[in-house]
């Protein structure tokens, strides 16, 4: 597991044109990027082939702990689920496998009922490119989000189903 969490931290920060600055402006809504977020776990993987991206979705320490423990109907307050998601290449040593090249975008769902109540609960917030520009005009934006997610309403509006991970028997 450890592994996997460096390779994904190792991905993040380190794939060729991604850049993570601490002078990240924050999303119109006034959500600020989570700096950490290179150093939560994981909560699921998915691959779009309408838009060949992948992505890998995860999660702050919160987060974690509801997926882990099949607590995400709802999910609590608290919780961060993060994606980020690059352009899909062929493994060069590998041709039948994928693997991240341009990196597109990190986007966040913040869990708060009360402060994102108009937001069905959710702040929503995304970075566009290797420079991490803010996604967004206005505040408003975050609008679009929630007509995007509408259609999983019933699972809490997150279209993340967590991966089971499977331990050693104690």
């Amino acid at each position: 597991m450890h592994k996997t969490i460096s390779l994904v931290a190792g991905l993040i920060l380190t794939h060729p044109g991604v850049s993570v600055s601490a002078q990240v402006a924050p999303a119109p809504n006034g959500i600020e990027f989570p700096a950490d977020y290179a150093d939560w776990r994981v909560i699921s993987i998915s691959h779009r082939i309408d838009n060949k991206t992948m992505r890998v979705i995860l999660g702050n320490d919160i987060a974690i702990n509801a997926a882990r423990n099949g607590h995400t109907m709802p999910w609590p307050n608290g919780a961060v689920l993060g994606k980020v998601v690059w352009k899909q290449m062929s493994e060069k040593s590998w041709p039948d496998a994928i693997a991240p090249e341009k990196f597109v975008h990190a986007e966040f769902m913040f869990k708060d009922t009360d402060k994102y109540a108009s937001t069905a609960g959710w702040g929503y917030a995304r970075w566009k490119g290797p420079k991490l520009k803010a996604y967004g005009n206005n505040a408003t934006f975050a609008t679009e989000c929630v007509s995007c997610h509408t259609p999983v309403k019933d699972n809490d509006y997150v279209f993340t189903k967590p991966a089971p991970m499977y331990t050693m028997p104690k």
